[in-house]
Order: C-alpha cells, then sequence, then structure tokens
C-alpha cells in the first residue's frame, strides 16, 4: 500500500532506465554539465547481483574507448575488470581437441584495449559514481505513467518506488529502458529487419580455462601470454558461433547464437536442452560444462533478438532513445556497447544544442540519419552470414575484414570525436556510403566464396597480430590526430579496404576460377572500379592468409 504521494519535481534531464545506457549517459551529461539536474529511474533493486542477469558483457574498441577515455572509468576497468585478449575463434565443431584445428586469433595482446566486464560489479559502481557526482538516482522504481509533452511543454513521468508514488517533470526524457522499449511502444517506432537469429545464454560460476584441454605445450605457450582464457572465443560451426567470457567475479558467460533455418532455438532454449546440443556441436565444451552443472547461476534466450527503429531522437519534442530501447544488431562482434556510446554521445551534444538555443531540430536529424547508416552498414556483416561461420578458409579473411571496416572507419570517427562533426561528416558522406556499398558487396562476395571454399581445417593458429597493417589499424586508434590527419588518415584506410577486397577477389579465384563469373564477384569488381576514390593513392595488396598457409599446415 502506498504511503504518500510526493510534490512533483523537475529535472532538466528524466532516463527512464538505469542500466549501462543510462547510467553511462548520466555520466557523461554530469561531466559536460555540472549544474545540469539529472534523474535516473531503475526497475532494478541496487546493488544488483554479480555476474548479473544480462548480455553485453564483452566491450571492443568503441565502447572500451566510451568506457575508459571518455567517462574516465580506466582505474576501474584495469582493476575490477578483466582486461580482453581479443577476439578468438575455434573451428572446432564435432570436436575434441583444440589444439588440432585452425586457431583466428592474435599470439599477442593487440595494443588498443578492451575488456571483459562483469555487468554487475560495472553497473553497482556506475550508479555510486552517479549518484557521488549529483544525479538523483531511484532504485527498484517501476513507471506507471509518461507523457511527452509537446514543443514547449516538459514531460512527465509517473513511478512507484520505496512505497510512494511519484510525478515528476523533465524537459529532455530519455529511454534507456532496453527492449522495454518504453516510448518506441508509446510512439510505435518497433521496425523489424531482415536479420534473424536467436540465442541462449548462461552463466557458470567458475572460469573456463581451455588450456585445461590440451597437454600440448606448443600449442599452450604459442600466446603470449598463454591467457587464451581472457579472449572473447567463438565457437564456430555452420549456422552458429558459441561465445565464452570470462568474468572477474570468477563466472563464465556461455551463449550460443544461431540462424534459426539451422539451429532453431526451440532446440536449446533450456539448460538441458542446451547441453544436449552443445554435446553434438561443441563436446569438448559439452564435457567441460557436464562436470560444472551445479554451478549453474542463470539461464536465458531470446528467440530473435535483432531489430531496427523508426526513429532515435526528436529534437522539437526533446526525447531520445539510447541502447536496446532503439536498435540491436547481433552479439558476434559486441557492437552493442558501441552503440550506447555513439548514442549517448549524440544526445549529450543534442542538450548542448539545447542549452545554448541552437538548431536542435536540424542537428538531432542529421545525428539520427548518421546512427542509422552505421547501423545499416553493419547489417550486412550478419545478415545472412552464419552459414559460412563454419568454413575455417572463409570466416578468417571475413572476421579480418570485418575488423579492418571496423577500425579503420567506424573507430576512427568515434575514437576522433567526429560523428557529431556535422562539417567532416559531410565532406565524407560520399565516400562512406561508396564503403558501405562496397562492404554489402564484400559480404556477398564472402558467401560465394564459401560455397566453393575446400574447408580445410588444419591444426594452425592464424595470427592476426603478425599481420602488420592489421595491427597498425589498431595501433593507430589512439594517434590524436589534426583535421589535415583525420582526413589523410580516412584516406589511407579506405583506400587500404578497397585493395583488401580486391586482394580477396585476387585470393579466392586463384583456387576458384569459376567464381570470377559469380554474379557476387561482378557486382563487387564494378563497385571497385568505380571513380569515387580514384584521385586517392595507390598501394601494394595487403598481406591475406594465403593458399600456401594452408598448404603448409596441411
Amino acid at each position: 500500500m502506498m504511503s504518500g504521494t510526493a510534490t512533483t519535481q523537475h529535472y532538466d534531464v528524466v532516463i527512464m532506465g538505469g542500466g549501462l545506457a543510462g547510467l553511462t549517459l548520466s555520466l557523461q551529461l554530469r561531466q559536460r554539465f555540472a549544474d545540469l539536474s539529472i534523474l535516473v529511474i531503475e526497475r532494478r533493486a541496487h546493488p544488483v547481483p554479480l555476474a548479473a542477469h544480462k548480455v553485453g558483457e564483452s566491450s571492443v574498441e568503441i565502447a572500451a574507448h566510451y568506457f575508459d577515455s571518455v567517462l574516465g572509468l580506466k582505474s576501474h576497468l584495469e582493476s575490477e575488470q578483466i582486461r580482453k585478449f581479443g577476439f578468438r575463434f575455434f573451428f572446432s565443431e564435432g570436436r575434441r581437441d583444440f589444439d588440432q584445428v585452425t586457431e583466428l586469433g592474435g599470439s599477442t595482446v593487440f595494443p588498443t584495449q578492451s575488456y571483459q566486464i562483469d555487468r554487475g560489479i560495472f553497473e553497482n559502481r556506475l550508479a555510486e559514481m552517479a549518484q557521488a557526482a549529483g544525479v538523483t538516482f531511484v532504485d527498484a522504481a517501476m513507471i506507471r505513467r509518461f507523457d511527452i509533452g509537446e514543443k514547449d511543454t516538459s514531460h512527465q513521468v509517473t513511478y512507484e518506488a520505496h512505497g510512494q508514488t511519484i510525478s515528476v517533470t523533465g524537459r529532455w526524457l530519455i529511454d534507456s529502458s532496453g527492449r522495454a522499449g518504453l516510448i518506441k511502444r508509446k510512439l510505435d517506432l518497433a521496425q523489424d529487419n531482415a536479420h534473424k537469429a536467436g540465442a541462449v545464454w548462461f552463466r557458470i560460476g567458475k572460469h573456463i580455462n581451455m588450456h585445461d584441454w590440451s597437454q600440448d605445450q606448443d600449442w599452450i605457450n604459442a600466446c603470449n601470454p598463454p591467457d587464451r582464457w581472457r579472449s572473447t572465443s567463438h565457437l564456430v560451426g555452420e549456422g552458429y558461433w558459441v561465445w565464452l567470457i570470462p568474468l572477474s567475479s570468477g563466472s563464465h558467460s556461455v551463449g550460443i547464437v544461431a540462424d534459426p533455418a539451422v539451429h532453431p532455438v526451440e532446440k536449446m532454449n533450456t539448460f538441458d536442452k542446451a547441453m544436449d546440443w552443445l554435446q553434438r556441436y561443441q563436446p569438448r565444451l559439452f564435457e567441460h560444462l557436464d562436470g560444472e552443472r551445479d554451478k549453474l547461476q542463470d539461464f536465458a534466450f531470446f528467440k530473435h533478438f535483432s531489430y531496427g527503429c523508426k526513429q532515435m531522437y526528436c529534437g522539437e519534442r526533446r526525447w531520445a532513445l539510447t541502447g536496446e530501447a532503439g536498435l540491436f544488431l547481433d552479439p558476434f562482434y559486441s557492437p552493442g556497447g558501441d552503440f550506447i556510446a555513439i548514442g549517448n554521445t549524440n544526445i549529450t551534444e543534442l542538450i548542448a544544442h539545447d542549452r545554448a538555443n541552437g538548431p536542435v531540430v536540424m542537428v538531432a536529424d542529421y545525428f539520427q540519419k548518421i546512427y542509422f547508416s552505421l547501423y545499416e552498414s553493419m547489417l550486412p556483416v550478419y545478415q545472412d552470414q552464419y552459414r559460412l561461420f563454419g568454413d575455417p578458409e572463409v570466416l578468417p579473411h571475413k572476421v579480418t575484414w570485418d575488423y579492418a571496416y571496423y577500425w579503420g572507419v567506424m573507430c576512427q570517427l568515434f575514437f576522433q570525436n567526429r560523428l557529431t562533426d556535422l562539417i567532416t561528416m559531410a565532406r565524407l558522406q560520399k565516400r562512406l556510403a561508396h564503403m558501405m556499398q562496397v562492404n554489402a558487396a564484400v559480404q556477398a562476395f564472402f558467401r560465394a566464396w564459401s560455397q566453393h571454399s575446400a574447408r580445410r581445417n588444419p591444426a594452425q593458429l592464424l595470427d592476426q597480430t603478425s599481420i602488420d597493417w592489421f595491427a597498425e589499424l589498431n595501433r593507430g586508434l589512439n594517434d590524436q590526430l589534426d583535421d589535415a590527419q583525420f582526413m589523410q588518415r580516412m584516406d589511407d584506410n579506405l583506400v587500404l579496404l578497397q585493395h583488401l577486397a580486391a586482394a580477396f577477389i585476387t585470393r579466392a579465384c586463384d583456387e576458384h576460377p569459376a567464381l570470377a563469373d559469380s554474379q557476387a564477384c561482378e557486382d563487387l569488381r564494378a563497385l571497385l572500379d568505380e571513380a569515387i576514390l580514384s584521385a586517392l593513392p595507390v598501394m601494394g595488396a595487403p598481406t591475406l592468409f594465403t593458399n600456401a598457409a594452408y598448404a603448409r599446415a596441411g
């Protein structure tokens, strides 16, 4: 029973949802504007449990940079979370001998840091920091009603918390409620996309160290330090991948993500079903987990996890969505934290424009266009690609391309703080649009290539840290560039990507001449022949994993 009704209070910003997206936004806003009044309304009681029942534990470079440098959380991340040993892929379907299959990853840690994040530890710390910074944080609260204000009127939010019904008003209303999508549902903004995939995941209360699965010291010591367990490991097969992510609380996160046309979620939507599935497709992991069943901490699943959104920002009525309240792509390359970082930065800039009486409506529309273009440019990376995940010859090249595109384009725009620079983004518009087309064509080419692949799976480590240009893309992310240097960096990277795409054509068609006549190959060649980047310098072909590498290993 409610004990009373509190007096209505006004805030500059009301954030509905105090998970990762909402809390990081509150900190970013507070750091930018010391006088801004901010209310965060969170459904869950705090402190939340360690190894919290959430996905999104693996960060990649944009999110890591946002957390450690933009928000200043490096000390926490380095002392209380796990520094990630990059990404790692094992072509281990049906295999127990991980030291006898193709492995893709780095033998050393890439220079630019990323982290494995225990969401319970992290969100508890974020909530403490937000409150210490002067943010009003209300936990164990349920939003009962909200009304979106018109152009010149405040938003109204009513919630229940700690025995009271509380009504507040706000100039800005931010939805960070996750998949609940409060504003999205209210305004009918949900939008389907063409990427169909499902996932199940669970936590086991003990770290999984795959070095325990081998007695081969050469294989164990191929990584320096010999800490494969710190990686986000992907156990891959046709139509699926399995993630292994260590958490600093001592737990390990395990997930199965699959194309439902190949592996329906209904075949794995309980822990026992998931274990039966692992016994068939990843027997070594099954054997390890079978002895740890008593350490199961949670289990959850999504039948369809990927979705879009019709609108993210409204400058006229001063509302915005961030995180999964808006859209979600796929967990394969852990982009969720990246889109939180980009979205929160956009929202912070919109509020800055509003406080300065700037052109908020125009800027909101432009930010939304850029945000959606990033989403649309990354969607082909996942859509219709799951069937080639079991290909030990093609997938390593796809992963190399995907990360080169990510580090060479998306990361540059964020690390150099250019995504909200409207003049720079306008200058880059044609080139970025062209590279979006090239990326989509490269993804189609990978599918065509995989149809011809011999799928050889020799015992070898395809060491990406040994590829000079690839490692340099990662190292250069933290370079501080002026305007001219930034434009030169973008030019260089766009040229590199085009030459990389051309090298894929040569590599694949040398072994599979029939591939040269495919529509996918013709479409990619046509895009590479376009004159949009003809004024840029020519460079040599980038180093790839070659036929000879497979022949030597096999």
